[in-house]
């Protein structure tokens, strides 16, 4: 079963910090690379980190690049996406869902974008 579950969301004041979770059915949260994706209102849903099945590796978007931190544990079929040095532009609805990934690495573009989550929503805002 295609299915991923985010949480963790919720309202929070610049440069303050949120840890968002991803649970997927264990089939697929242990055999693909996952990411994480955001879409503000009436833009475009964007990605901003994947990790690698194994999690040995890691990809982030320039635009939280040394803020956010993915990591995953098999074991709990979960993936993780620590958001520290939050900032008013980081507000949107998460998302997570199974990645490409190719040689060890992984690209932060939807295997499948039929099957979209609810999502979590994160506030950023004093």
């Amino acid at each position: 079963q295609w299915q991923f579950v985010e949480s963790g969301g919720g309202l929070v004041q610049p440069g303050g910090s949120l840890r968002l979770s991803c649970a997927g059915s264990g089939f697929i949260a242990d055999r693909y690379a996952i990411g994480w994706f955001r879409q503000a209102p009436g833009k475009e849903r964007e990605g901003v980190a994947c990790i690698v099945s194994s999690g040995q590796n890691t990809y982030y978007a320039n635009s939280v690049k040394d803020r956010f931190t993915i990591s995953r544990d098999n074991a709990k079929s979960t993936v993780y996406l620590q958001m520290n040095s939050l900032e008013p532009e980081d507000s949107s609805v998460y998302f997570c869902t199974a990645v490409r990934e190719l040689d060890g690495h992984c690209a932060i573009r939807a295997l499948r974008t039929d099957s979209w989550g609810q999502g979590t929503q994160v506030t950023v805002s004093s």
